[in-house]
């Protein structure tokens, strides 16, 4: 009953159902919803308007939020139950978002029907009681919502005592704590406690975590992950959408990215064996490879940046880089000032850099027939057809990008620098 935006950006199937008044703002807000492929049943309130917010914004950052609503009746929400079971059994997982409303006066009828129905219920729970929360499967309250109902937590061992007692009084499978910058702590019946740090680099805007948190704990649920590795998903989503900019969402492609760099996975130096597996894995879950090759001899500035404009025309970067053999041939002798495997290990460390892969060719011809990226990029002022290897990208399809180069920064004038003095 809320969430769903996020888990629809994920690729699940959802289904939002809710309280919206006869307005504007309940036809505006349906269609954004079918849009985005999310499935609406509204409960139409005859006497109370769509409950909107309106975020102040200044140098990206929010200042202040106004918000136009008014509680709903319990008579607004008599047919939600019935709308929920309707769905019960088509749905993997159901999320009651609670903002005291009025949307969830019956939950625990909620709640029990789907239990009933085998399906787990998460909340990401409102207010200092949670007695109405009782039997769902998992509550995600953040640490002010759980010591407004538990009381102060003066240590970890009492945070891990009192979620204990609330887990029993309450007959819940499951507890996840939402501790900010301390990251998260899970707590279940006969199980010992999970803390999970914090992952987020950068810190924009904390709107809809919450729900970030909890969208993609259902999705992966509902896909048949267990607990604890659903619960260290919706870690690595929160440190994401954190660094965004107001209420935003994560796709999947961010997602996978983002847990193969905490497996440290999936990227780094590969061969050519490797590489196409790892390339085919990802576009297996609809990535864009991007393409970029060169000497790489003496890292500069003007590298960094140019990989990372060429990171952004796609989901994934592939750096293939000349060997010492090959740079030899196009610089000449006393080239390369590095060995291959230093130079290769150094452009890992990028963070803009998915993979690097050497070649022994002068050009990258045969890699690209062998890989297809769907797009090559080439930094300088180069037209279309004086990127080496245009005709068998355009030819499956692929497109040809050239991008900006730092005109003071040159691997050779570096060099030869170096040499006069």
């Amino acid at each position: 009953m809320g969430a769903q935006p996020a888990s629809s950006a994920l690729g699940a199937g959802a289904s939002l159902v809710g309280i919206v008044g006869k307005d504007e703002a309940a036809e505006s807000l349906s269609t954004r919803l079918q849009s985005a492929g999310i499935h609406a049943d509204f409960q139409v309130s005859a006497s109370k308007p769509t409950i909107t917010k309106l975020r102040v914004i200044s140098r990206h950052q929010q200042l202040l939020r106004l918000d136009f609503e008014d509680v709903f009746e319990a008579e607004d929400a008599d047919q939600l139950p019935q709308k929920v079971e309707q769905l019960l059994g088509n749905v993997g997982a159901l999320i009651l978002s609670d903002y005291a409303k009025g949307a969830l006066q019956n939950s625990q009828a909620l709640i029990a029907s789907a239990r009933q129905a085998g399906v787990p219920v998460l909340v990401d729970p409102k207010g200092g009681d949670f007695d109405a929360y009782r039997g769902a499967t998992l509550l995600t309250p953040n640490l002010s919502e759980f010591e407004a109902v538990v009381g102060a937590c003066l240590n970890e061992q009492s945070l891990v005592e009192k979620g204990a007692e609330l887990l029993d009084r309450l007959d819940l499978d499951a507890l996840l704590i939402t501790r900010s910058e301390h990251g998260m702590t899970l707590l279940r019946k006969d199980m010992p406690e999970l803390h999970l740090p914090a992952r987020a680099r950068e810190v924009f805007d904390v709107t809809g975590a919450g729900d970030t948190v909890i969208s993609v704990l259902a999705t992966a649920i509902a896909a048949g992950a267990e607990l604890p590795d659903a619960v260290a998903m919706a870690n690595i989503a929160a440190g994401l959408v954190v660094g965004k900019l107001g209420t935003a969402t994560i796709s999947m492609p961010e997602l996978r990215r983002a847990i193969s760099e905490e497996q440290g996975s999936e990227r780094g130096v590969v061969n050519e064996e490797q590489l196409l597996v790892d390339v085919a894995d990802a576009r297996a879950h609809g990535e864009r490879i991007v393409f970029t090759n060169g000497c790489f001899d003496i890292l500069h500035a003007g590298h960094v940046g140019y990989l990372e404009q060429a990171r952004k025309q796609g989901d994934r970067l592939i750096l293939a880089i000349n060997s010492d053999a090959s740079v030899t041939r196009l610089k000449g002798e006393g080239r390369p000032i590095n060995p291959v495997e230093r130079r290769m290990a150094v452009l890992a460390g990028l963070e803009a850099v998915d993979w690097v892969v050497p070649f022994e060719d002068d050009t990258p011809e045969r890699l690209l027939e062998l890989i297809k990226p769907d797009i090559l990029v080439k930094g300088g002022d180069y037209s279309r057809t004086e990127v080496v290897g245009w005709e068998i990208v355009e030819g499956y399809g692929g497109e040809i990008k050239a991008l900006d180069f730092l005109d003071d920064c040159s691997t050779t004038a570096i060099v030869e620098k170096i040499q006069d003095k």
